[in-house]
């Protein structure tokens, strides 16, 4: 039996992904999945440049705003939940259009990794009292001593998965990175890959790092931690969250916080190369320009087509 049809667009944070996504779906009968880790949350939505509720009355999107900021949503879970939007979507005869920054999400679902189950509270509850008094830097030196491979792949700022790397290490006295199981997702998969020059991209961040500013982001965090959200929350470990908090704590100014978030977006965007590289060839690459969705549209067309079995 054939199996049933996933897309998937990538592409580095402001290249274009979102109304890429919202044109491809609207021509070809399709509903959009977020594959982003920050859009689960309910509020955070100017400074991750959250789909308006316009643009989500246009398309039927899936795994937005369906979490509170102190939910903990594991790899694992958003998973789950992507497969089980995409074959409610397959059920309804449309197509499933995965769309994502988080490279470690996408490649999770994409290529089926199943994490080691391995766990010990009481190891965790060490570990997180370790990154308390030690700090979140020497506890990422510890994980790329033992790990070196999750290291890489896992931000010293997220000390959640930092720990729970840790905590595999410990238990199983084996590298989590190592451990990893591949179940790929029953669907034949097409990656496209949105891309921009680097300096027409840096000037799209910039740009769109103003317009978040003036759309009320500092209010908006103010909100957030005014509803009694604590900022360690790993909700706030997106780029320019930490930053925006210590503006409206009084912490930092607003010109220092700009000047941050842009130089460590730019960060964000070479990490995200790493995930999505221009050479891998289970990814069709096209530049941003303005029959770009018209071309995607097409190849789209004829994989379907060549693919139906």
């Amino acid at each position: 039996m054939t199996l049933p049809p996933l897309v998937c667009l990538v592409g580095p944070t402001a290249v274009g992904k979102t109304e890429a996504a919202l044109r491809l779906a609207e021509r070809l009968d399709g509903e959009i999945v977020s594959a982003d880790s920050r859009l689960l949350y309910r509020g955070m939505d100017i400074g991750t440049a959250k789909s308006s509720p316009e643009e989500r009355r246009r398309v039927l999107h899936h795994l937005v705003d369906v979490a509170e900021l102190d939910e903990t949503w594991s790899m694992a879970q958003v998973r789950s939940a992507v497969l089980q939007c995409a074959g409610e979507i397959t059920a309804r005869n449309h197509l499933p259009l995965l769309v994502g920054g988080t490279g470690q999400y996408v490649r999770a679902i994409l290529e089926g990794w199943e994490p080691p189950r391995a766990h010990d509270p009481k190891i965790r509850e060490r570990l997180e009292a370790l990154a308390g008094s030690a700090g979140e830097q020497a506890l990422h030196a510890r994980l790329r001593e033992v790990d070196p491979g999750s290291a890489d792949r896992i931000d010293a700022r997220n000390v959640r998965r930092v720990v729970r790397a840790l905590e595999v290490f410990e238990v199983t006295g084996e590298p989590a990175s190592g451990q990893r199981h591949r179940h790929p997702p029953s669907y034949r998969i097409l990656t496209l890959g949105l891309t921009l020059p680097r300096a027409v991209l840096y000037d799209r961040i910039d740009a769109r790092i103003d317009s978040m500013l003036a759309q009320g982001w500092v209010d908006e965090v103010r909100r957030l931690l005014a509803r009694g959200f604590d900022p360690g929350l790993p909700a706030f470990s997106a780029i320019g969250y930490p930053q925006i908090v210590e503006v409206v704590q009084g912490r930092r100014s607003l010109e220092d916080a700009v000047k941050d978030i842009r130089r460590r977006t730019r960060v964000l965007v070479r990490r995200q190369a790493n995930w999505f590289k221009a050479e891998d060839p289970s990814i069709r690459w096209y530049e941003n320009t303005s029959d770009a969705v018209d071309r995607m549209e097409a190849e789209i067309r004829r994989w379907r087509e060549a693919t139906a079995g």
